[in-house]
């Protein structure tokens, strides 16, 4: 982005080269304002997903927990169910 008008009044009382120093220190102002927010800008991006990964490990370990005592309890419960089985039919 540069800044390509100067007010006349403002070009004469600073002279040419005044003026384009102005000018050119706007632009290196405005170049420096742009990289600042964009650095900012992703930092607090970073930052957001860093939060976001480890609430979703943590998620994932959870279910993963849950998962295991069930498939756990679904094991136990098919062996007491054959083994009443085997009992019943095999054992008199």
């Amino acid at each position: 982005m540069s800044i390509v008008l100067l007010p006349e009044i403002l070009r004469q009382k600073l002279g040419e080269d005044g003026a384009r120093e102005l000018v050119n220190l706007l632009n290196a102002s405005a170049k420096n304002n742009k990289e600042d927010t964009v650095e900012f800008v992703a930092e607090r991006i970073e930052r957001r997903l860093a939060e976001m990964k480890a609430d979703i490990e943590a998620r994932i370990s959870a279910l993963e927990t849950r998962l295991t005592w069930r498939l756990f309890a679904f094991w136990i419960g098919q062996a007491a169910f054959f083994y009443g089985l085997v009992k019943v039919f095999l054992v008199k």
